[in-house]
């Protein structure tokens, strides 16, 4: 008896793999969530939401647009909205990518990038990480073919941490042809210290085929409400729109995300409290003998390789989050969280051999 088929395409597709739960919240350092409450005024505003959910959300997300317009001095045209920045991922691959096309990509990245990639029926071309774990754009500027339609570019990068520099981005670019795309995922730009990293910002006014990706959910904490946005030329953007299902983003987001906008003094504190944190867990892991690279997101990696399942069990109850054969990466949480990991760490270093 036949049945329906689903495309060949998801035969190779890898299913999204979340962050492991864990016995609290607290203890959850598998998913690069922000430890803090919302920021002042959200949940408020959020609140006034509820008593119109019988209604459509604004599909235009007019007064995010507006927003984030006046946050980054663009007209709204420059902004596509979706739930999360994965999402609006999705919506860009689609618009621009078709059976046969090429995505170039750092490997270890984000996870959810062969997803994405590869549901639209393009291929994903891997280039691996240099030794110290940043992106080799040289090699993946060699990549490129006249099948590439998008490089994808994660600074941080997510899972191991480094950016990609200011002046190596420029160089890149120079080398790309004008069709092909880059999108520079900025996810985690917010935690970034590093005076030499490269900003989507300068790239974007300067190049005509760049696309920024930002979200919400990391340094401004809604991770639960979903929504992140697109950067771009307008024609880019609409694209992107077009390709975003309606009525993705509801009200009570748009209203968190702009209440949160309003609150970038009390955002710049609570940054600056998990960059502290983040750089102590650093200096604390390479002072027991960790080699971890340079951390500019909200997290950190250990390149444990084969051992990162293990590594993982052991630290229990914290969660972290093993990429198997590669290594861990744990988010930095609240602070007494971060000692009970550091525990393991320090355990697992010790342990006979």
């Amino acid at each position: 008896m036949s049945v329906p088929r689903t495309r060949e395409a998801l035969d190779s597709i890898p299913v999204y793999k979340p962050g492991k739960p864990a016995a609290s919240d607290a203890h959850k350092l598998s998913s690069n969530e922000n430890p803090y409450a919302p920021l002042p005024g959200v949940i408020e505003r959020a609140i006034g939401e509820l008593d119109h959910m019988n209604r459509y959300p604004d599909a235009g997300c007019v007064a995010l647009y507006d927003a984030l317009a006046a946050r980054f001095g663009l007209k709204p045209d420059h902004f596509a909205a979706g739930t999360g920045s994965v999402a609006v991922l999705f919506s860009l691959l689609n618009a621009m990518c078709s059976d046969g096309d090429e995505v170039v990509y750092a490997w270890r990245s984000f996870e959810a990038y062969p997803i994405a990639v590869e549901l639209t029926g393009a291929n994903s071309v891997r280039v691996p990480l240099a030794a110290d774990a940043t992106h080799d754009l040289d090699a993946m500027a060699d990549a490129i073919s006249d099948r590439t339609k998008v490089v994808l570019v994660c600074t941080p990068n997510n899972p191991t941490g480094p950016i990609v520099t200011a002046s190596a981005l420029t160089a890149f670019l120079a080398k790309v042809p004008s069709h092909v795309l880059v999108v520079v995922d900025e996810a985690y730009v917010e935690f970034v210290r590093e005076p030499a990293a490269a900003k989507g910002l300068d790239v974007l006014a300067a190049h005509e085929n760049v696309v920024i990706l930002r979200t919400f959910s990391k340094a401004y904490g809604l991770a639960g409400l979903r929504v992140g946005f697109a950067i771009a030329r307008p024609h880019i953007a609409e694209a992107i729109r077009k390709a975003t299902p309606p009525f993705s983003v509801s009200d009570l987001a748009q209203a968190a995300a702009v209440a949160s906008l309003e609150s970038f003094d009390e955002l710049s504190k609570r940054v600056d409290a998990i960059v502290a944190e983040r750089d102590e867990m650093v200096r604390l892991l390479r002072g027991q003998g960790w080699e971890i690279p340079d951390a500019q997101g909200n997290f950190v990696w250990l390149p444990l390789g084969d051992d990162a399942l293990s590594f993982a069990e052991m630290c229990d109850p914290v969660s972290v989050r093993p990429f198997a054969g590669d290594g861990v990466r744990v988010s930095v949480g609240d602070p007494s969280v971060n000692e009970a990991f550091l525990a393991s760490a320090e355990a697992w270093q010790a342990r006979p051999r």
